[in-house]
């Protein structure tokens, strides 16, 4: 296999035409076969192994730094960059990552997990170049989806002030996680069908020059002229009207035209954008022919495509998907918000069941915010369906624009807490800390899915901003009988004896309720609370559990930094000091990939642990007991 003699980026140099081409599709298997087995984001990395394998024939890495936006389809940059046979550990605890990260690879200059700040980024690193008078190129890949987020659009038109060369490529598949929408992609189209602008540019020139005398003085004027041959030939020229050099389209799947071009980009004394049109999915029918459904996968049976474990009990995500959808049957003034992922925030249902009441609006979570706030200051019940991860994104707008005038928008955050494999750019670990600090701003975390039910019940009829949190991942059935209706700032007593008062929020109440079955089980008595409200908290819950036990611990999967846990120790301690309190909580850190359970373990938030950590701590107070 040839794959197996690529050792180092230049192996790669040395190959023939007919043997790259091999290569590529021996890349193609090998992504195939490990991710079938691991999991990860397949259709994306499919569809771009002729241009990195382009990049990695016209550029010198890592002299030269390409910075992939998103960075979840740099699989093929991380096996041509000497990490092939790191694979079957990919995205698990220990392993290869999923996206670039500056400390596994020197050939990973800048680390990436968010859509849209690619171009930023290569600017600032361009700009650090020029500076130190150094001497080498910089090329940033973002694709056609990251280019519907406005963060993009602010380094292009930076990028337009560029006096030395700086590259952009576009790798447009016509998706990004879900088929693209808007104005932008509708503009892309119109480039993807003007496949011989390039060509019938050269030849107008060409033909204009041979005419006596005033030739060459034509073309002077028509490359000056807005109203030139480009704009009369593509309209628009978004690119070329910003000042940026446009090249393309070119085909993403022929690596001699790929390599040509981007040698050609190299030559160039200023920002250039190298227009690339890709497929996702390439090579695995079942990804090309639902690339959506293979953008990120769990394992799966190669010659079905179908994951290796079916689900047998629902998601929060699928609870929540049904029920918007009921509650939005009965009030008409329910709306729907996405940023780009109707799939994976459940709201694809919601679509299909009320078309002209649904608005997915690309990756701009800042957008979706501001639009909801407006859409809530009109009359209606805007409910903005977001990674945890993600609306972090969109701070500023939640705070200026929604909470300052106490407009009743709703924000379901999905994937709170731990979600994985995905790492430190997709763990919704903060939500509960930047949420809490806003003025008007209300927090639930549901314990179970019944009661994620109730609170989006609640939600859609509250006035003013409300923000349910709910995590990745199969919904917790237990504690069913336990379904006390929801009332505003409220928690709820679920098991209520002496001695020890646990005091847990969301997907915590179920580690709570193993920690009390164990505690029991070892003769200590335990009292369980359901915090349910994060903000505005239950003083009510938290001054009955002051009162009648010696120790509360409260327990949140979210930083410790501003979180829940310490939101209620201020409030006992200022009240209650002779009682004892334990956060259990996250670290002041960024929690890397893996398994879910193994990252709860390694951060001492599953039940064993939070066990370990009372009797190291209170052991003597446990035994008064």
């Amino acid at each position: 296999m040839i794959l197996d003699m690529i050792k180092q980026p230049d192996d790669i140099k040395v190959l023939t035409g007919g043997q790259l081409e091999q290569l590529a599709e021996e890349i193609r298997t090998f992504l195939i076969e490990k991710i079938s087995c691991t999991g990860g984001h397949l259709a994306s990395n499919l569809g771009v192994v002729e241009l990195t394998m382009a990049l990695y024939l016209a550029f010198d890495l890592p002299k030269d730094k390409v910075i992939w936006d998103v960075g979840h389809q740099s699989y093929t940059h991380k096996i041509l960059s000497g990490r092939k046979d790191s694979f079957d550990e990919l995205r698990k605890y220990g392993g290869l990552s999923g996206f670039p990260k500056r400390k596994e690879s020197p050939y990973d200059c800048f680390d990436t997990g968010h859509s849209s700040t690619s171009i930023s980024a290569g600017l600032g690193i361009a700009q650090g170049r020029d500076l130190l008078g150094e001497d080498y190129s910089v090329i940033s890949v973002i694709g056609d989806g990251a280019l519907t987020g406005g963060m993009a659009y602010e380094a292009l038109n930076n990028a337009a002030r560029m006096e030395r060369n700086f590259i952009i490529v576009l790798n447009d598949n016509n998706m990004s996680i879900s088929e693209n929408v808007g104005g932008i992609s509708r503009y892309l189209g119109g480039l993807r069908t003007g496949e011989g602008y390039n060509d019938l540019k050269k030849f107008v020139a060409s033909s204009l020059e041979k005419i006596p005398v005033v030739g060459y003085s034509i073309v002077d004027k028509i490359s000056r002229t807005k109203n030139g041959i480009k704009q009369l030939l593509i309209p628009g020229m978004l690119f070329e009207n910003m000042g940026i050099t446009y090249l393309g389209p070119v085909d993403g799947h022929d690596i001699k035209q790929l390599t040509k071009t981007f040698r050609e980009a190299k030559k160039l004394n200023h920002a250039v954008l190298v227009h690339v049109l890709t497929k996702k999915g390439k090579g695995y029918k079942p990804a090309e022919k639902n690339p959506s459904a293979f953008h990120g996968v769990e394992p799966f049976d190669i010659a079905t495509g179908k994951a290796k474990s079916e689900k047998k009990y629902p998601s929060y995500t699928d609870v929540f998907s049904k029920e918007i959808c009921n509650l939005a049957q009965k009030n008409h003034r329910i709306v729907g918000i996405t940023a780009a992922m109707p799939d994976g925030t459940g709201l694809k249902r919601f679509g299909k069941l009320f078309p002209n009441r649904f608005f997915d609006v690309g990756i701009a979570e800042q957008h979706a915010v501001t639009s909801a706030a407006g859409m809530a200051s009109a009359g209606l019940r805007p409910v903005v369906a977001v990674y945890s991860s993600f609306l972090q994104r969109a701070y500023d707008q939640i705070l200026h624009d929604v909470c300052i005038q106490n407009l009743p928008v709703i924000f379901a955050v999905d994937r709170a807490g731990l979600v994985g494999s995905d790492g430190e750019t997709h763990q919704g670990i903060f939500d509960l800390s930047y949420l809490t600090s806003i003025p008007n701003m209300s927090v639930l975390a549901p314990k179970n899915l019944w009661e994620l039910r109730q609170d989006l019940e609640f939600a859609v009829t509250y006035n003013g901003p409300i923000a349910v949190r709910y995590p990745r991942g199969e919904a917790y059935r237990g504690l069913k009988e336990f379904d006390s209706p929801v009332e505003y700032g409220k928690g709820e007593m679920i098991y209520e004896e002496d001695g020890i008062a646990l005091l847990a929020v969301g997907s915590m109440v179920s580690t709570a309720e193993h920690v009390r079955q164990k505690l029991k089980a070892l003769g200590y008595h335990c009292t369980l609370a359901n915090g349910r409200f994060i903000k505005p908290f239950d003083t009510d819950l938290v001054d009955r559990l002051a009162k009648n036990h010696k120790i509360v611990v409260t327990l949140e999967e979210n930083v410790l930094q501003g979180g829940y846990g310490l939101m209620i120790t201020s409030y006992i301690h200022a009240r209650y000091p002779e009682v004892k309190v334990l956060n259990i909580a996250l670290p002041d850190t960024y929690v890397e990939h893996g398994n879910v359970s193994l990252l709860r373990e390694g951060l001492k938030i599953d039940s064993d642990s939070v066990l370990q950590t009372l009797k190291e701590q209170y052991l003597d107070t446990l035994t008064e007991n």
